[in-house]
């Protein structure tokens, strides 16, 4: 059976080797030192002010038409500059880190036996454990989604500590001041307390965390900001962190605190279900000997190399992808860097990146069973959608929605641009970021989140679409001007501003019909519906270059750059399924020529498994396999198989681990409403397997796939909470389509021969 945990027989050398653990809020890192602990704690809103969060969005929307003709002029560069107005690039708030929990016991020389540090997934609990050959000690930790609460427990004989919180990262700024103190809290107990302060200016006042220390047996005094515990059977800390203008007050927080029981089995009794349900409904088993599936995390990576996909290892990051996205997403959806970062400084400030990369931490979520993680990435739309509002009608002076290319999670108005990175132009990001959402209610048919929530965000993005192409071309087609496809121009290098980006073509078509077919389906916005469809309609056709590959502009002269880590001219193939082999062969033919000619530039983490995805949606298992190879075969994991965002481990960064999860079922399963389709791009490493807890955009779940190669067969078990009929495809030497009739709630199994 598949291991729902990673071991290690040796502590972290660097922060990004920490073992992770978070409820969505709060997250921690686990160095794992016997004698001198580090529990690194970070808090998801913890951004530092940069004077930001003020910033507007340019008021250019009168200058539209004048930059509409010289882009259409070929004056691409001076339409760049006409709409930025003349700004220098400003950056969202920087996510940073928390603080340290510092466990310090007296140095011992003694050799160490029977080391283990261990994540178990499946409980969200970090634990530590060693001998000295003759005494035994152990730490566990976990962050509780039902308290919210970090808890860690250090059990030993007679045990001698030295407990502090502090400041102690690398490359926090001189500015932001840091006091720690500690106090004795009655028999047995002591408080600790860290504040940090912001400098003065727009954003919060400071950040603060504060944690409560209770010893079973021996004593435990106060020093400054230490808490001394000797002769203790047991150590349990509890800590909570939190962010505010004014600052936060540490004695509110310990008061919280002393509400809980100190009692580690007690909190973690009532954590361990609520995590363990949602991470239990998805299996990966690609039939790994069991020999492989127990080696220590360091071997396991030390194996994969860039030519087999090696299965332990696929499996172990399967798994793990879906942990750590259930672990950060919570009060918001993952950054950058998921939940957790150990320095300041975090690159592109550890934000939203919304071009591409949230989206590709997201796609797994729901197919992988946990529907739920759609909540806090509602909310964070939910709480900016005004300042999408506004960015369309400061910008383009429509109506309707557009979205920003990155955000902190406080606001969403859109102020990151300059003369050379013309994000005001860039028009698909709303379709692009409700998408989840759709695929959301595809996936279980929830018609009042449907009404409530998402309709009127999609009835939104299609009156922008509505307001924005005004512009004709020769043969009567609307033309998207200006557009931009990220993060890349032509190939003239004459400006990166440009004329229908397939990017924007795509979404344009799919916001119009989209909020079309939902508004038929609640009955709502009748009048508007054919006028959406016609619309969509009028949009130019793809375009096939020279080359035989599908253009990054659908607009002549426009030419594709070929070597840059973005493949945003191929969201036809993926997300949308606008352009499939089946419906559209001509167009997928082509697509598959651009993905193939596509340089890797960086060979960045989303650039890679973004092609991967893409390679699945076009049946082309030797391009997907070879995609993630990028990342497992070149030195891109981590101990904590959290990712990097380049090779050789630059740059701490969950796109890849969050990401993969979604790779290896898009591999497995292909799904659109009504169609079903096993095994679009089976590797031929997997010659059997089996995968379960599976949900598609079908609506009908995929409660266990099997495949064996060898036999010859693949066998499916879906179930429909409605009566409905589904086309199950699979493609073997010879291509096979059946209709299977499911009953509601009534498992069906189906077995297929491989032919």
């Amino acid at each position: 059976m598949p291991v729902h945990s990673i071991h290690d027989t040796q502590p972290a050398d660097r922060w990004e080797d920490a073992f992770l653990s978070g409820n969505g809020e709060v997250g921690i890192m686990v160095f794992g030192h016997p004698h001198r602990e580090r529990i690194v704690h970070n808090h998801h809103r913890y951004v530092l002010p940069n004077g930001s969060l003020g910033m507007r969005p340019p008021a250019v929307a009168d200058r539209l038409e004048h930059v509409r003709d010289l882009i259409l002029a070929g004056e691409r560069e001076q339409a760049q500059r006409e709409f930025s107005d003349g700004r220098a690039m400003a950056w969202t708030q920087p996510f940073h880190p928390g603080h340290v929990l510092h466990l310090d016991g007296p140095a011992d020389e003694s050799p160490l036996h029977d080391y283990r540090r261990v994540t178990d997934f499946t409980t969200g609990e970090v634990r530590v454990t060693w001998s000295d050959g003759e005494r035994d000690w152990a730490r566990r930790a976990f962050v509780s989604r039902t308290d919210a609460v970090a808890v860690v427990e250090i059990t030993g004989p007679r045990l001698a500590l030295s407990i502090r919180l502090s400041g102690e990262l690398p490359g926090r700024p001189s500015e932001v001041t840091l006091s720690a103190s500690a106090h004795t809290a009655g028999d047995g107990e002591a408080s600790l307390a860290i504040v940090g302060v912001y400098p003065p200016g727009a954003g919060a006042a400071g950040f603060a965390g504060v944690s409560r220390v209770v010893i079973s047996g021996g004593r435990i005094t106060v020093e400054r900001d230490v808490a001394h515990v000797e002769g203790a059977a047991r150590v349990v800390v509890l800590t909570r962190m939190d962010r505010s203008a004014p600052l936060p007050r540490a004695d509110a927080l310990l008061a919280g605190l002393a509400e809980l029981p100190a009692d580690y089995d007690a909190l973690f009794a009532r954590h361990a279900p609520v995590h363990g349900k949602l991470y239990g409904r998805a299996e990966l088993d690609l039939g790994v000997s069991d020999s492989d599936r127990s080696l220590p995390v360091g071997e396991l990576i030390a194996r994969a190399d860039a030519r087999t996909l090696y299965g332990a290892l696929v499996e172990a990051l399967f798994h793990s992808g879906r942990y750590l996205l259930l672990s950060s997403s919570g009060v918001l959806p993952p950054r950058l860097t998921g939940l957790w970062l150990g320095e300041w400084g975090a690159a592109w400030c550890g934000d939203y990146t919304t071009d591409a990369n949230i989206n590709l931490q997201m796609a797994g979520a729901v197919l992988t069973g946990m529907p739920e993680l759609i909540a806090p990435y509602t909310g964070l739309i939910g709480g900016q959608i005004d300042d999408w509002r506004t960015n369309a009608r400061t910008i383009h002076g429509t109506r309707g929605i557009l979205a920003p290319s990155r955000t902190d999670g406080e606001h969403g108005l859109l102020f990151h641009l300059d003369d050379d990175w013309p994000w005001a132009m860039w028009v698909a990001g709303a379709d692009w970021l409700l998408l989840p959402l759709y695929e959301y209610w595809q996936a279980t048919g929830d018609d009042d989140f449907l009404a409530r929530t998402l309709a009127p965000w999609l009835v939104e993005a299609a009156v922008f679409f509505e307001d924005f192409l005004t512009r004709e071309d020769a043969d009567g087609h609307v033309v998207l001007v200006p557009s931009y496809s990220p993060e890349v121009g032509p190939k003239d290098v004459r400006g990166v501003a440009g004329v229908n980006a397939t990017m924007d073509v795509a979404a344009a078509r799919h916001a119009l019909t989209t909020a079309a077919d939902v508004c038929a389906h609640l009955g709502i916005e009748q009048a508007a519906v054919d006028r959406w469809r016609m619309l969509a309609q009028r949009l130019p056709p793809y375009r096939v270059d020279d080359h035989g590959a599908l253009a990054e502009w659908a607009w002549p002269g426009l030419e594709t750059a070929d070597d840059h880590r973005h493949i945003s001219h191929l969201h036809p193939v993926w997300p949308l399924h606008d352009i499939t082999p089946d419906d559209t062969p001509d167009l997928a033919a082509a697509a598959r020529e651009a993905l193939l000619r596509r340089g890797d530039e960086n060979t960045s983490a989303h650039g890679s498994l973004h092609r991967a995805l893409v390679a699945a949606r076009l049946k082309d298992s030797a391009t997907a396999k070879a995609n993630i190879l990028k990342i497992l075969g070149r030195d891109m994991v981590f101990r904590s198989l959290m990712t990097s965002h380049n090779p050789d481990l630059e740059i701490y960064n969950a796109d890849a681990a969050h990401c993969l999860p979604a790779v290896v079922v898009e591999m497995l399963l292909d799904s659109r409403p009504g169609v079903v389709e096993l095994l679009p791009a089976l590797p031929t490493e997997w010659l059997s397997g089996s995968l379960r807890g599976i949900a598609t955009r079908a609506g009908v779940s995929v409660d266990e796939l099997t495949w064996d190669l060898t036999e010859g067969f693949a066998r499916v078990v879906l179930t429909s909470p409605l009566s409905r009929d589904v086309t199950l495809v699979c493609r073997g030497t010879a291509e096979q389509r059946q209709t299977v009739h499911l009953l509601p709630h009534s498992p069906t199994t189906v077995t297929v021969p491989l032919l």
